[in-house]
């Protein structure tokens, strides 16, 4: 595609991007540039995978020309970083942002530009190449733009476009998901080595249990409960084991857990916005209150000279 990249921050998800866009032809390496506060991490990355990775002092240089600028950096730096690249970054570049939680519109409200801006969430496994991620546009974007930002994530796993609105759900589904996931296999080793199988044994076992199980749904498309009939018979093991987790709830304990994660998001989103809201004015405030004392400061000074 000859794109020219730009990821801000190349941590976890920004290095596994970094990775996704080179091995997928998406950009060349020497299009391709990231920034990283750790000396050791821009050596790693630049060895791997022969791109340019400057430290963060250099993101503006990192921005300047780029067709897509990514950023991958915590939320809290956020505002740090957009206004570091704010009058660097043009109107015809698009703006990728991984940072969870920020919302499209505090993005918008900080670089003040009527430009193309992505928010993603992607989870974890995209370091293997088997991520889930969900993206929400604003009303800049294009039809072609969509497409660019559809082959980075793909090349890390699968990816739905989605309303903004609906990106805390997906948080609590997907981007905690894997925690779920992890819980159940752990407690499934743990009932093979009550039975007597070795950790290797069970934990070889659960592993492709769990993936051969995920994959019969993608690939099969059949809703979840056909496959389970499918391994139930009457009378058998399944249905007394099936039996077992219903009478303690698994079921509405993990659609609870979604619940409760989505409401954490939005908690999370609310508090981060506010914050940012808070850093936002104290400067102007402060300025406010030492021009206010200034100014009685000039009048004191007028009235002594008066007497």
């Amino acid at each position: 595609m000859g794109l020219k990249i730009a990821i801000l921050g190349a941590g976890n998800i920004g290095g596994a991007l970094l990775g996704g866009i080179v091995k997928s032809h998406l950009a060349e390496p020497q299009d391709v540039v990231a920034t990283d506060a750790r000396e050791e991490r821009r050596r790693e990355l630049e060895e791997i995978w022969k791109v340019r990775v400057l430290p963060t002092s250099d993101n503006r240089q990192a921005v300047a020309g780029r067709d897509v600028v990514i950023l991958a950096v915590k939320p809290n730096i956020v505002p740090k970083v957009l206004e570091e690249i704010r009058d660097v970054i043009k109107q015809d570049q698009i703006l990728l942002s991984v940072a969870a939680a920020v919302p499209i519109s505090f993005i918008e409200s900080v670089l003040g530009k009527r430009m193309p801006v992505f928010r993603a969430m992607p989870n974890i496994p995209v370091l293997v190449e088997e991520g889930a991620t969900a993206v929400a546009g604003n009303q800049f974007t294009t039809p072609e733009q969509r497409k660019i930002i559809e082959r980075i994530f793909g090349a890390l796993g699968c990816v739905v476009f989605v309303d903004e609105s609906q990106l805390d759900a997906v948080t609590a589904l997907s981007g905690s998901g894997p925690a779920y996931i992890y819980t159940v296999i752990e407690a499934l080793i743990d009932g093979g080595k009550k039975m007597g199988l070795s950790q290797e044994v069970a934990t070889r076992l659960t592993e492709q249990t769990v993936l051969g199980a995920a994959k019969l749904v993608r690939e099969t498309k059949l809703h979840p409960a056909v496959l389970r009939d499918e391994v139930t018979t009457p009378g058998g093991t399944t249905i007394a084991a099936l039996h077992e987790l219903e009478k303690h709830g698994l079921r509405s304990m993990l659609i609870s857990a979604v619940e409760t994660a989505t409401q954490r998001s939005k908690e999370i989103r609310e508090q981060i916005v506010q914050d940012f809201s808070k850093q936002a004015t104290a400067p102007a405030a402060s300025n406010s209150h030492r021009s206010g004392s200034a100014k009685r400061s000039t009048k004191a000074r007028a009235k002594k000279r008066q007497r």
